[in-house]
């Protein structure tokens, strides 16, 4: 792969792919391997219980990552949203570890922005359209996430197709990276045609040998398809991509005949504690309450794999697809 590719450059990786962060399931050996394999991993701070842990994870990334200097790189998420009381203690934690790069999600970065910049690290943005862009923009930020409809966790609602090009006429200077909907070499091209500088993908990843979930989780993203996938404002007040289960189901009947959950923010933090508790529940071996994230590339896997093999074949999918659209006979006169 060139290294005129910007996000290449901007990272130091060897393909313009980024491992998401997803809650629950991203840890460090899915982030080693996506590091063996030339990409960037990005892990989300809350998968550490404690500041400790945390702590001890960018050690053992920053450990692989300088012994391996031709490989990959790694970043942090950061919920930035005030209902993340420990943002501030790891954001410390990820600065003092120097960090090579962050993905703000759900608020304003300007704190993350004021700690990378103390030793030179990359912040992108999650944004699902052009007013959020625009805050982030006048911060300063290095970049967007562009979280369209189809992505996994909060999934914006607007087609990449159309959110990576409006990103772009808006604010031609910053770089684009595409998520959501993505799972093969010719979705990944598809978004470079657009114009973005490289993609963002995570319901893949759970389907690998890595992922710390249980098998039930993985199955499950074996067997749905896209129309099993819904969007959901139950689990932590912005709307969210799940998988339609049975007890999701249950619980919004229940919700149905309870009525409309009030809007005080006592209540939305109870209900937002509540939907964290869920999700971790469920992706416990042997839990039936199943809350399980993923988004609609669902269609798009068919086994478990290895994180390695995952790559190895996005990597040959995106080289065929390059070369299908040059010998392909299409021509303008």
């Amino acid at each position: 792969m060139s290294r005129q590719n910007q996000l290449i450059e901007l990272l130091g990786i060897e393909i313009p792919i980024i491992m998401a962060p997803m809650f629950l399931v991203s840890n460090v050996n899915m982030v080693i391997e996506a590091m063996k394999s030339g990409i960037a991993g990005v892990i989300p701070s809350l998968n550490y219980l404690t500041g400790k842990e945390l702590e001890k994870a960018l050690e053992d990334l920053n450990d692989f990552k300088s012994s391996n200097e031709n490989h990959g790189s790694y970043g942090i998420n950061l919920i930035v949203q005030s209902t993340n009381k420990r943002m501030e203690e790891d954001l410390k934690i990820c600065v003092e570890k120097r960090v090579p790069f962050y993905i703000t999600s759900l608020g304003n970065p300007e704190k993350v922005l004021e700690g990378a910049r103390s030793y030179g690290a990359k912040v992108f943005s999650d944004v699902t359209n052009i007013k959020h862009a625009q805050r982030v923009y006048d911060l300063g930020v290095d970049g967007f996430i562009a979280v369209g409809s189809g992505a996994g966790g909060h999934a914006g609602p607007h087609p990449n197709q159309l959110l990576v090009p409006a990103l772009q006429k808006h604010f031609p200077d910053k770089p684009v990276i595409a998520a959501g909907g993505i799972a093969s070499g010719k979705g990944i091209l598809s978004m470079l045609a657009l114009g973005a500088v490289g993609v963002s993908l995570g319901t893949l990843f759970i389907a690998s040998n890595e992922a710390g979930v249980s098998d039930e989780y993985k199955k499950a993203i074996v067997d749905s398809e896209m129309k099993d996938i819904i969007m959901t404002s139950r689990l932590s007040g912005a709307p969210v991509s799940i998988i339609n289960t049975p007890f999701y189901r249950q619980l919004k009947e229940q919700d149905e005949k309870t009525g409309p959950v009030s809007k005080d923010k006592l209540t939305k933090l109870k209900r937002l504690e509540e939907g964290i508790s869920m999700l971790e529940k469920s992706i416990q071996p042997g839990n039936y309450n199943n809350l399980w994230v993923a988004g609609h590339t669902v269609e798009l896997i068919d086994e478990v794999k290895p994180v390695k093999e995952i790559i190895h074949r996005l990597k040959e999918e995106l080289i065929n697809a390059i070369n299908d659209i040059r010998k392909g006979g299409f021509s303008v006169d």
